[in-house]
């Protein structure tokens, strides 16, 4: 295993597992860096949202794409520099990152730009084909999963406490429509790298998974 392949711990899974917190937080234990791939994509989306494209608009989406310029600072992601973090997490950018995120051409490009910022420094980043594209040589691979009910729990409870009133039936019915489309998308669909090791974290706190990833971390050789 490289020096190089020692730098950057991989942390795949589907939606609503707590991907993102978890990295956030294994990254800080180590003092190593996050890489939030996921607001890459969103930035992405709004980026096209505010250009009124389509994807269907090759030639516009390609133009677009050529003078893309994202930056990640701390927590912070910024889109031409301006300051998105916010205005990522819009409903309306919600409902148009699954698709945009699936696009080959969209994928290649900030692909390109992740494993530039990888290339040097301490990472850990979290997505759904972290492992098995962005970074396969990764030192480190987790699959972190739970049930689709306890995922679905979870983020009920994050609407309620964001003064939302949620549907729990319907918050369950998204986030299995979500698995179904991120799992048979035709670019880079979500799945468990053959080196990677599954953690099923419905019946676990965040600080159990996290004291399990840094554990299994510093138990490399």
């Amino acid at each position: 295993m490289t020096a190089a392949a020692l730098s950057l711990i991989a942390i795949d899974g589907p939606s609503g597992v707590g991907k993102s917190t978890t990295a956030r937080r294994v990254a800080s234990r180590l003092g190593w860096q996050y890489l939030d791939t996921g607001a890459m994509y969103r930035a992405a989306a709004l980026a096209l949202h505010r250009a009124g494209l389509a994807l269907e608009d090759r030639t516009g989406l390609e133009r677009l794409l050529a003078g893309l310029d994202l930056a990640q600072q701390g927590m912070r992601i910024f889109l031409a520099g301006e300051d998105v973090s916010e205005a990522i997490r819009s409903q309306e950018v919600t409902r148009r990152v699954t698709p945009v995120s699936a696009d080959a051409r969209v994928r290649e490009v900030l692909v390109e730009q992740q494993r530039r910022i990888g290339a040097s420094g301490h990472w850990v980043v979290d997505g759904r084909d972290i492992g098995t594209v962005v970074f396969p040589g990764a030192c480190c691979k987790i699959f972190l999963t739970a049930s689709p009910e306890a995922r679905a729990r979870r983020r009920f409870l994050e609407l309620e406490a964001k003064g939302q009133a949620p549907v729990l039936e319907e918050v369950l019915a998204d986030q299995r429509r979500r698995d179904e489309a991120d799992s048979t998308r035709a670019v880079a669909p979500l799945r468990q790298a053959a080196d990677a090791v599954a953690l099923d974290s419905s019946d676990l706190s965040l600080e159990q998974v996290v004291d399990w990833i840094v554990a299994r971390h510093l138990a490399h050789p």
